[in-house]
């Protein structure tokens, strides 16, 4: 997903030459050819020069409405571009389409990704689809043909200072639009599935009112940089239940949540932390937007004969783990000071003896049937001779896994990490990276046959059973489940690598597996300067 909190920076001032360019060309060739020439030739060429100029500033603003720069023998090939400083030794073609490859494509895709337009990616020079895709939409918005081609009209709109961010607006179409509009449902604001249609009409404006409004934004019923940042945050008011209301329809969510194995407590329709911590886990197992809300997308996920039950496992950590180490603890099943939040060994151990003591099936994972018996009263205590779990090297602590800092962070080092060979949980991951090469990169794909950055991850992830649920580039900077590596130098083969607006799966030999919109598919490729420049963070989900 398209990271909105990038910043403008400031483009060269130079002009661009529209219906003169080709004659520009031309002139440019007639003076490089007589340079050999004797001076008394090379006057006489120039001020033939400065005529065609004169001529071409005559014709009327149809034929020529953009300015000619000056020409010298020892000029550039072609007129400079806004936004443009290099001089590239291949002139840029009248139009560009899909499938062609030029430098100038670098510059465009790395405006277009700065002003909303693309997902954030390191930009390459092969004008593809993705790239066609958006071009489209900034033909859209600028009230351009869209044709997705570029000719000197979109180049010099799209590479201006004056170029505007993504903003769309009523009767915009598009598949953006079709992704608004599924969020504003999510969110409450359109009230059915059936109304997300790829039409910007008039529904879509007042959703998109309603939420500037609840949200104490300018109610101008267009989705700009600050309403579509809002729109994915976890900030976002919802037109929906929330933390604080009760109602009849609050309690008939608890009791499902509460069969399906998530609410650690009694449902009793009120709208507290313990049904926000149940619904935040049931998104985060159900592919749902992990807020805390429950949105109409939620509520079909939760009363779906397809819901997935809860089941914490080794490695899983937050407050409902809390909540169950508690519980066992007040059974006797563990010690308080092993109360932390993350679910090791201990707990695991802790988990077993429970499920045996209580006539359960003996897995270590806390599913719906562990969870009911919990919850349900009716638990027996620990055995008087059975010893509480209070030691061991992963149990009740992270196990030697940093929650927030990373026991392989550390500060400096800038160079190209030495990622050496994946242990086997990162190789396997790599591997299954790895078997989507070439599959197409689509905005807001989830697999298993096309893709966007995060999804990418999302997929891979869970392919090799770390049970991750969705979130964009911009959530994984705070995942905070991992040990997080807080040096570009010391990531390893396995971790995920997060930089500004995209996210990757670090491979071996310096290298990484992502779904890539420069290039329009997934890749394998090195660990450049680009990834060095915008690192964030990485995360270790193995070891």
């Amino acid at each position: 997903m398209i990271d909105f909190t990038r910043k403008e920076r400031p483009a060269g001032k130079c002009a661009f030459a529209g219906t003169g360019w080709k004659l520009a060309v031309l002139v440019v060739g007639m003076v490089a050819s007589l340079a050999g020439c004797k001076r008394q030739q090379v006057e006489e060429t120039e001020s033939t020069v400065q005529k065609i100029v004169l001529l071409d500033e005559t014709l009327s603003p149809t034929e020529a409405d953009e300015t000619v720069m000056a020409l010298t023998p020892d000029g550039p090939l072609l007129p400079s571009v806004e936004g443009v400083s290099a001089e590239y030794s291949d002139p840029i073609p009248d139009y560009l389409r899909p499938g062609m490859q030029h430098p100038v494509v670098v510059e465009l895709q790395e405006r277009l990704m700065m002003l909303g337009f693309m997902d954030t990616d390191e930009p390459t020079d092969l004008y593809g689809d993705v790239t066609m895709n958006a071009v489209k939409i900034y033909q859209r918005q600028n009230k351009l043909a869209q044709d997705g081609v570029i000719g000197p009209n979109t180049l010099k709109a799209i590479l201006s200072p004056e170029a505007k961010y993504y903003a769309a607006q009523k009767d915009d179409e598009g598949d953006d639009i079709g992704r608004i509009q599924q969020r504003l449902y999510e969110l409450g604001y359109l009230a059915t599935a059936d109304m997300v249609t790829g039409h910007f009409g008039d529904s879509t404006e007042t959703a998109v009112k309603k939420m500037q409004e609840v949200n104490a934004l300018d109610q101008d019923g267009k989705v700009g940089r600050r309403t579509m940042n809002l729109l994915y945050s976890e900030e976002v008011k919802p037109n929906m239940l929330s933390f604080g209301e009760t109602s009849d329809v609050v309690l008939a969510a608890q009791k499902r949540l509460k069969l399906l194995g998530y609410m650690t407590s009694e449902p009793d329709g009120n709208y507290g932390n313990d049904t926000v911590m149940a619904v935040k886990q049931f998104q985060s197992r159900n592919d749902q937007v992990v807020d805390g809300y429950l949105g109409p997308s939620t509520r079909i996920a939760l009363n779906s004969d397809m819901a997935v039950p809860n089941g914490l496992r080794l490695g899983d950590s937050g407050d409902t783990i809390s909540r169950v180490q508690d519980m066992l603890s007040k059974l006797g099943y563990i010690h308080s000071g092993n109360v932390t939040g993350y679910y090791g060994e201990i707990t695991e151990n802790a988990v077993k003896l429970f499920q045996r003591t209580n006539n359960l099936s003996v897995d270590g994972t806390v599913g719906a049937q562990t969870m009911a018996m919990l919850t349900g009263g009716g638990a027996k205590r620990a055995p008087a001779n059975a010893p509480r779990q209070t030691t061991g090297s992963s149990g009740g602590s992270s196990g030697g896994r940093t929650q927030t800092g990373g026991s392989g962070s550390s500060s400096g080092g800038s160079g190209v990490p030495n990622t050496g060979t994946a242990s086997g949980s990162a190789s396997a991951l790599i591997s299954v990276a790895k078997s989507k090469l070439g599959s197409p990169y689509v905005w807001g794909a989830k697999g298993p046959n096309s893709f966007d950055c995060s999804g990418f991850v999302y997929w891979c992830l869970n392919q090799v059973g770390v049970r991750q649920s969705y979130i964009t580039s911009s959530g994984w900077r705070s995942v905070g489940r991992y040990t997080k590596i807080t040096s570009f130098s010391n990531l390893r083969a396995g971790d995920i690598i997060v930089v500004s607006g995209h996210v990757g799966i670090v491979a071996e030999g310096g290298t990484v597996v992502d779904a890539s919109s420069g290039n329009g598919r997934v890749v394998h490729r090195s660990l450049s300067s680009w990834w060095r420049n915008n690192f964030i963070c990485g995360w270790r989900i193995f070891g």
